[in-house]
């Protein structure tokens, strides 16, 4: 599956997007942002705290607890605020 990082969460993990195949035991947003978290120290420090990550998979936001079956593009990106 494509993932897409976006704002400082790109800055973090260095690279804007990659493909991924993680293990079949990564079902939810929440089990993908831990085992990206055990990428490395980049993906650690992007997620550090990842109740303020923000998430969409094929570009509709979703919860942590979101299954990420047949995802074809999941991305990550931190709280926006508007004005």
């Amino acid at each position: 599956m494509k993932v897409k990082y976006f704002a400082w969460v790109r800055e973090r993990v260095g690279k804007a997007e990659e493909f991924i195949e993680p293990p079949a035991t990564v079902r939810t947003v929440e089990e993908l942002i831990a085992w990206l978290s055990g990428r490395g120290e980049a993906y650690a420090y992007a997620f550090e705290k990842p109740k303020v990550i923000r998430t969409a998979i094929d570009h509709a936001h979703v919860k942590a607890d979101a299954a990420i079956a047949g995802a074809r593009e999941i991305a990550f990106f931190p709280p926006m605020t508007g004005g």
